[in-house]
């Protein structure tokens, strides 16, 4: 029943900023955003920012600097700034949140995605 909605896509010239959205449904005591990732054309899903349990980040290298995570727990949404992007940033953004099932089961959960395009 937990449902991820990423937004905020969309085209921008190279050195722009755009910031994504994520939310995600469900009681903020059992889902919780865990990180953003992103999949370029004929590339591999990979990790963008990653959330912590104890609330710390792990951002990829291409990203330090540029990228800034903030998440509102109270909303179950997570928020990717994204500044001075680059061509090579471009790609389909991809929110994840994970729900605590119990009994130390947990399960992903992955929006559609949004279409992050950098032009040159």
């Amino acid at each position: 029943q937990v449902q991820v909605v990423e937004s905020g896509g969309g085209l921008v010239q190279a050195g722009g900023s755009l910031r994504l959205s994520c939310a995600a449904s469900g009681s903020i005591f059992s889902v919780n955003v865990m990180g953003w990732y992103r999949q370029a054309p004929g590339e591999q899903r990979e990790l963008v920012i990653g959330i912590n349990s104890d609330g710390s980040t792990n951002y990829a290298d291409s990203v330090k600097g540029r990228f800034t995570i903030s998440r509102n727990n109270a909303k179950n949404t997570a928020y990717l700034q994204m500044n001075s992007l680059k061509p090579e940033d471009t790609a389909v953004y991809y929110c994840n949140a994970i729900e605590n099932l119990g009994g130390n089961r947990y399960k992903h959960y992955w929006g559609q995605g949004t279409q992050v395009t950098v032009s040159s």
